[in-house]
């Protein structure tokens, strides 16, 4: 081997190294996201949030690498006048925190803790039709979730009155879930959850959802979702409207059977 063809030799290898280690760039401490979107109506575990009509939604997300992650979500809604009697309440804020750390190969636990706030809401305020039924619908909950491979499974539980129901404390929310990739950016996600509201059992229900998810690069997703549930919906139901200021939307069951078209940009 001459001397030029060693040196070359080594080049080559030194080029090879470089490649790789540019490959591998460190894992940043941490990430910031953000996304902005809309929905052909907005449901929270199977549940009308906006009565049949579209939502924008917002929403930004931290994540360390650590593990602990925070965020906020916005969205329009009509539920707190429209179902709680309400004459203010138009517009969700959540705030969110937790940690997620993997126990295992494959195996990760998620802990964490969501303010649902709606702006400037008087629901149960004396004067509106919900003021012997309600109190104020920001909720705080606390959840504990589990990820082994694709499948899911999280429990969510109230701290204080759930969405303005009085003596509603200690509600909970059961739910399991399935990410399956089906290639090509599509996912597929079947979920079903449990609602249990303190300290009645006739706004018990389930909800059941499978949507697919398109993710078309460059920050653009697609979501179709089917959703139903098993919440009464014989009049005067638990689930029904009774809003103070919108006569047409008396009576309108908020747990139908439906699809939900969604689009969402991330960057």
């Amino acid at each position: 081997m001459t001397f030029k063809f060693k040196v070359a030799a080594a080049a080559v290898a030194l080029l090879a190294v470089g490649a790789a280690q540019a490959q591998k760039a460190p894992e940043p401490d941490y990430t910031l996201t953000a996304n902005v979107g809309a929905v052909s109506q907005y449901r929270f575990r199977g549940i009308e949030q906006t009565s049949g009509a579209p939502a924008l939604q917002a929403g930004l997300d931290f994540a360390h690498k650590n593990g602990f992650y925070a965020g906020l979500f916005t969205s329009n809604v009509t539920w707190v006048r429209d179902f709680n009697g309400a004459s203010k309440g138009n517009q969700e804020l959540d705030f969110f925190g937790g940690f997620k750390s993997e126990l295992a190969k494959d195996l990760t636990v998620d802990v964490g803790y969501i303010h649902y706030k709606y702006i400037d809401n008087d629901s149960g305020a004396r004067g509106t039709l919900s003021a012997n039924n309600y109190t104020n619908a920001d909720t705080n909950e606390g959840y504990v979730g589990l990820t082994y491979g694709i499948f899911s499974a999280k429990m969510s539980q109230s701290f204080g009155n759930f969405l303005g129901n009085i003596r509603s404390n200690g509600s909970t929310y059961y739910e399991m879930s399935a990410n399956f990739d089906l290639g090509n950016g599509l996912t597929l996600v079947p979920h079903v959850g449990r609602q249990t509201i303190q300290p009645t059992t006739n706004a018990d229900y389930t909800d059941y959802s499978l949507a697919l998810n398109k993710d078309f690069g460059n920050g653009w997703s697609t979501s179709l979702t089917a959703i139903a549930t098993s919440a009464d919906d014989r009049t005067g139901a638990f689930y029904r409207t009774v809003p103070a200021n919108n006569p047409d939307r008396v009576n309108r069951f908020l747990g139908n059977s439906t699809a939900v078209l969604g689009v969402k940009y991330t960057f």
